[in-house]
């Protein structure tokens, strides 16, 4: 599990794989991922964009930006969090994802960017 905190905002991570979805062979791996979003600060606040770097261990990049995340853009009131499941898809057995979501203060319309911690998707039978 990984955790970020900025400007009140903690994001944490956990990542599954996806044996039933991934075919090694062809070099298809499928990874879940869970995000908690949690408002530790003292003010109202949208999730408006989301920008994810994703690195596969030979070096392939790829960035995915765009509105919102899961076809919303919650708002999530002081003390609340907010909960999703998305996943990814890497060529190898071994990635990382890190990036920023755009967030909106609704009490004076103020964007500011949260940090998405990087993390790690890593085929079980890698972690010997």
């Amino acid at each position: 599990m990984s955790t970020e905190v900025t400007a009140g905002i903690k994001v944490t991570v956990e990542t599954f794989f996806q044996p039933t979805h991934s075919n090694p062979v062809q070099h298809h791996y499928v990874f879940a991922y869970r995000i908690t979003i949690s408002n530790e600060s003292e003010e109202s606040i949208k999730l408006k964009r989301r920008h994810w770097y994703i690195i596969d261990s030979d070096n392939a990049r790829r960035e995915v930006e765009g509105e919102g995340v899961v076809g919303e853009q919650p708002v999530i009131e002081p003390g609340q969090l907010y909960r999703y499941v998305s996943g990814c898809n890497l060529n190898t057995e071994i990635g990382k994802m890190y990036g920023t979501y755009l967030m909106e203060r609704l009490s004076d319309n103020k964007m500011f960017y949260v940090k998405i911690p990087e993390f790690r998707m890593i085929v079980p039978s890698k972690m010997n």
